[in-house]
């Protein structure tokens, strides 16, 4: 590949601004026919094939909706800075809602599968408005005129973009693959954990126990883990943790710690770490009978609806409930033999491990998109050209 550095225009130099509106919601027949109408939820930073709603002939054409050329690009508005993240490239004509704007290039100066790339590889750019004295929130036309994208020759753009599509591609296979896992991986968990056989219900009471050690002077501030429903436990920030830690609560290797005022939105994890941790002193620590339930089993059983279905009543109504030990003790389940949850473990834990790796390879190519897109869109390196397409 060459390497050169294309300089930065104006997006208004180089492409036009369409806008939209909605039709009257009191006249239902302008919505439900055939005509795509694109709204912000409908963006995907990709391909938009499907919208939401539709328009109506009549309600297009007794409205201010115009219909907005295919392969134009769109872009949020409104929601604050961070809504421009939100993009997407019409396959087809459609209506747009007042929220968003329709980029149409002009085909002599600007590719719009480029464009599209473009705006999501500079989504930080917009983060200048935030500091801004500005009062309003949204993103003006004015903004988006102002984009500056870089100048190059359009078959160049256009090679760019096919470039970074093969990756786009492979990294919506890979995707795609997580997700049919996962929807696998929770098949199984429901079918071997909520109804196992050859087992007994029990209480969560009758093979666990609650943990109530101090740290007093032991273990220091790097020790100290957040709970979180999406990572599990992480280093807890600095500035989160009291002066003294001396109250916090001591978790095991194994052991399970959640905040007792949000286990029924899934903020608990198990201990993965290799020696003690900490977590705050207002936290439920509890610990495994390993003679009667293992804690990966656990860890496995409280990703069930069955569990979910439990904490989710337990925490229903408009007050911020606590769930201490006590009420977390009372949930029932099905308990099979531990050499039954042994067995049922090593075929879990396969699926989480296979997840793990396809999340990793994923997260390997979106890294490797990104250093791509830094090379190719702003013109350091330049794709070579096949003869045919030099001449054409």
């Amino acid at each position: 590949m060459k390497s050169s550095t294309a300089h930065l225009v104006r997006l208004e130099d180089v492409a036009t601004f369409l806008g939209g509106s909605t039709p009257s919601r009191v006249r239902a027949h302008y919505f439900g026919g055939g005509i795509p109408w694109v709204k912000t939820t409908d963006l995907n930073n990709g391909l938009i094939s499907s919208t939401e709603e539709t328009l109506s002939s009549l309600g297009l054409a007794e409205s201010s909706c115009k219909m907005i050329p295919a392969k134009a690009v769109l872009v949020a508005m409104y929601g604050g800075f961070n809504q421009i993240r939100r993009t997407g490239f019409l396959q087809e004509d459609s209506a747009i809602n007042q929220a968003l704007t329709a980029i149409v290039p002009d085909p002599n100066k600007l590719d719009p599968a480029f464009l599209l790339e473009w705006l999501n590889f500079r989504v930080g750019y917009w983060q200048r408005f935030a500091g801004s004295s500005r009062k309003d929130p949204n993103i003006t036309k004015g903004d988006v005129a102002d984009f500056p994208v870089p100048s190059m020759a359009v078959d160049q753009q256009v090679a760019s973009a096919r470039t970074l599509a093969t990756w786009n591609a492979g990294i919506e296979k890979v995707e795609r693959l997580i997700a049919a896992k996962q929807k696998q991986l929770n098949y199984l968990r429901e079918h071997h954990l909520t109804k196992p056989k050859q087992s007994r219900r029990v209480k969560l009471k009758t093979a666990t126990h609650e943990s109530t050690a101090r740290n007093g002077k032991r273990l220091g501030r790097e020790a100290i883990m957040a709970v979180t429903k999406q990572v599990g436990m992480r280093p807890m920030r600095e500035e989160t943790i009291a002066a003294a830690i001396d109250r916090y609560r001591v978790v095991k290797p194994n052991a399970f710690a959640y905040n007792p005022m949000r286990l029924n939105i899934g903020s608990i994890a198990i201990s993965t770490f290799a020696d003690d941790v900490l977590v705050s002193p207002d936290y439920v620590v509890f610990e495994c009978d390993e003679a009667k339930l293992l804690p990966g089993y656990l860890n496995h059983l409280r990703r069930t609806r069955l569990w979910a279905s439990h904490f989710e009543a337990a925490g229903s109504g408009g007050v911020r409930i606590r769930i201490y030990y006590d009420d977390l003790a009372a949930f029932a389940f099905p308990l099979p033999s531990v050499t039954e949850q042994e067995r049922v473990l090593t075929v879990l834990d396969a699926g989480v491990a296979e997840i793990e790796m396809l999340e990793r390879y994923l997260a390997a190519l979106q890294k490797q998109k990104r250093g791509l897109m830094q090379k190719l869109l702003t013109g350091q390196w330049r794709v070579p050209m096949e003869s045919n397409e030099v001449a054409a």
